[in-house]
């Protein structure tokens, strides 16, 4: 069962170290365990992908204490994904840019299997990590009884129930085609 899936999963203790990481938007505590995991040593570069066109990567800097010379070297930042696919798209982008083939995914738990899916179809070789991070905990089947998480896993199955039945249609679009982010200034 889906929600059981979702509420098992959990932060990893322990995570080997990847050539990339990428934070999916989406909630302050994605960023903060993105971060973390690159100054951990856990991947060379950061991508936050999905960050909104109007969002200055000095206010990303300052709202998640980043340090200004980690975000300078180290961080890059995606303003073009709108979605979830659109975040697989630019990670795939990034990736081949850098020739990352093992990536850390930071998502929320309930969001991890969906992110996964679409990255996998995107990015069939590379080495996918999941790193979820948990906002609520819903083990024992403690989301029946809350309804703000109820529907948000209800939502998420649809839309991943959706994304499988994407996956049996033929891509419309199966190469990314590669982005410059070194072209961009790193913030």
């Amino acid at each position: 069962m889906f929600a059981d899936h979702v509420a098992h999963l959990e932060t990893p203790a322990e995570l080997p170290e990847a050539d990339g990481i990428v934070v999916l938007t989406g909630g302050q505590s994605r960023l903060d365990a993105g971060l973390d995991l690159l100054k951990a040593g856990k991947g060379k570069r950061l991508l936050i992908s999905g960050v909104n066109p109007v969002a200055r990567a000095d206010d990303l800097r300052i709202a998640t204490g980043g340090d200004r010379t980690l975000f300078n070297c180290c961080v890059d930042i995606d303003r073009v994904a709108l979605n979830t696919i659109g975040n697989a798209k630019e990670s795939a982008k990034w990736a081949s840019a850098n020739t990352y083939g093992s990536i850390i995914v930071v998502t929320n738990n309930y969001h991890m299997p969906r992110s996964l899916l679409e990255m996998r179809r995107i990015l069939p070789m590379a080495d996918l990590q999941a790193y979820p991070v948990v906002n609520t905990p819903l083990h024992d089947g403690a989301w029946m009884s809350k309804p703000d998480a109820l529907r948000v896993l209800f939502t998420e199955y649809t839309k991943y129930v959706a994304a499988l039945a994407r996956g049996l249609l033929p891509a419309a679009d199966p190469e990314p085609q590669l982005a410059d982010f070194n072209a961009a200034p790193h913030v």
